[in-house]
């Protein structure tokens, strides 16, 4: 209104006190969570009560995250066959609650994953024996739960085997004495979990191969550090045969395709690669006309041979051939195009979600807490998580790492604290404590890739929001497990030294 009013460009810059009063927050719940189990300690049913804090006025996405986003993965990658979850939102004098790094999945992943250890302490079973009780089996899948949400594939025991020898839990006993003998509790916390890819179900891309050898790729989604330049390039060049050195990256540009569906919710590489992938088998199938055309054959018997970066069409059973760089030369030559065909080597693929994918994965967050202090530091964090085929095993490691950072961050730092009169105490950055690098451990990170989904023409779960959703129930069943012989068996997030060290003072 204000650049329309004045005839010139208007720049809202805000102060970070600003941001603090106005910008969407995230995650503020009360949860009541049951678990019921039959005598050979099988899950029986699940029932969910929780009040969600929506602010002062609503967001765009503030009501789904609690609902149906938490309701996409209720139950985790275990056998549950009654799920019932009840809702209640409220307003407050808080800013707008809205889609935060995960947006449902850590809720639903927290919830279960807490009251699973909670049980096995009550029941006196080892919480690793209880979840692998329970784990979806091989020849239960395609599983449809009790909240109605149809998992298709995974590997979930073997994840978790895999998870347990990466942090070898085997040795935990000599590390706990050790940490004891300089006066610190260790504490090891495990957690199973299981993601639903959410975000726009549709996708667009567009290739094309230019006359002067460079090649477009313009994409409907939009990157914000994930990488998608370096991956959505990666997957064209290997499917052409082409030197990613030729590729020029658009992105979420309306001048190349009308619409796109951005980023959020794991989506961007399921869909948008997806779609990179059948607009460059629509670029093959035009070469292979193209060639045919040129070699006196018939585009059926062209095979398309992407070659080390140096791709040729060529007659089937024959030493006949043509390199795509003659193709592309031919496609703007009126005089060497087939009859009928238009100028140029354009072409825009579509794809639209078959299916929901699910990532999971198992976490192990090894913790020790000072009990004079009530300080926690993550010692040791042990990740296999399985997002179907990896494309690019560096950005992904990348992905992990900062959602786990993200997620110890809401299990042991941030919070933001309103006084009783609505005055916000923790409006800056010297009041609201943000990870930094020495919070955070070094990260053992492996990735399983022999249960990807047929959904997708890539295989492929997504990895994005992964680490934030099991790094909070993980290093909070850690913590609770250091301070076990307290007999502290609850704290709610954030576990600040304050609460820890109140919750064993309390104990003793």
């Amino acid at each position: 209104f204000a650049a329309e009013r004045l005839g010139r460009p208007v720049k809202w810059v805000n102060t970070r006190v600003e941001s603090f009063l106005s910008d969407v927050q995230g995650r503020d719940q009360r949860n009541t969570v049951r678990l019921a189990l039959d005598e050979a300690l099988r899950f029986l049913a699940l029932d969910i009560e929780t009040i969600a804090d929506l602010g002062a006025y609503l967001s765009s996405f503030g009501p789904f995250i609690s609902t149906g986003a938490t309701a996409s993965t209720l139950g985790g990658a275990y056998e549950i066959p009654a799920i019932h979850m009840r809702v209640r939102g409220v307003f407050s004098n808080s800013v707008p609650t809205d889609a935060y790094r995960g947006a449902g999945r850590p809720e639903a992943a927290y919830m279960i994953e807490r009251v699973v250890d909670q049980a096995a302490r009550r029941l006196g079973i080892d919480p690793v024996a209880l979840r692998r009780r329970n784990l979806i089996r091989p020849e239960s899948l395609p599983y449809r739960n009790g909240a109605n949400i149809l998992i298709d594939c995974g590997d979930f025991a073997t994840v978790m085997d895999k998870a347990l020898a990466l942090a070898d839990v085997e040795g935990f006993a000599g590390r706990a004495a050790a940490a004891r003998q300089r006066g610190r509790r260790r504490g090891l916390g495990v957690a199973y979990y299981l993601e639903s890819t959410l975000g726009q179900p549709t996708e667009n891309a567009r290739i094309a191969l230019n006359e002067d050898g460079s090649v477009t790729l313009s994409v409907g989604t939009q990157s914000n550090g994930q990488g998608h330049e370096t991956v959505f390039s990666q997957i064209l060049a290997e499917r052409l045969g082409i030197a990613p050195e030729r590729i020029e990256y658009r992105q979420a540009d309306t001048a190349d395709l009308p619409s796109g569906g951005g980023h959020g919710g794991s989506r961007s590489l399921q869909i948008g690669g997806s779609a990179v992938v059948r607009a460059a088998e629509l670029i093959i199938e035009r070469s292979r006309r193209i060639a045919g055309h040129l070699l006196e054959a018939a585009a059926e018997d062209i095979e398309y041979d992407a070659g080390e970066m140096s791709p040729r069409l060529r007659v089937a059973g024959t030493d006949r051939s043509v390199d795509l760089d003659e193709v592309v030369r031919a496609a703007f030559d009126p005089q060497r195009l087939p009859p009928g065909a238009q100028p140029g080597l354009t072409e825009t693929g579509n794809y639209e979600r078959e299916h929901f994918t699910y990532p999971n994965g198992c976490h192990i967050a090894e913790v020790e807490v000072d009990p004079e202090t009530g300080a926690v530091s993550v010692v040791r964090y042990s990740v296999v998580d399985d997002f179907g085929r990896i494309v690019n095993p560096l950005i992904v490691r990348g992905q992990v790492m900062g959602g786990v950072t993200q997620g110890l961050g809401q299990a042991l730092l941030e919070r933001t604290v309103y006084d009783e009169s609505g005055q916000l105490l923790s409006a800056s950055f010297m009041d609201y404590c943000l990870p930094r690098a020495d919070d955070v451990p070094a990260f053992d990170i492996a990735l399983y890739e022999d249960a990807p989904p047929r959904t997708n023409p890539l295989g492929i779960k997504g990895c994005g929001e992964a680490g934030c959703i099991p790094a909070p129930p993980a290093i909070v069943n850690g913590v609770l497990n250091a301070l076990a012989e307290y007999g502290v068996d609850n704290l709610d997030m954030p576990l600040t030294p304050h609460r820890v060290w109140q919750a064993i003072r309390r104990a003793a």
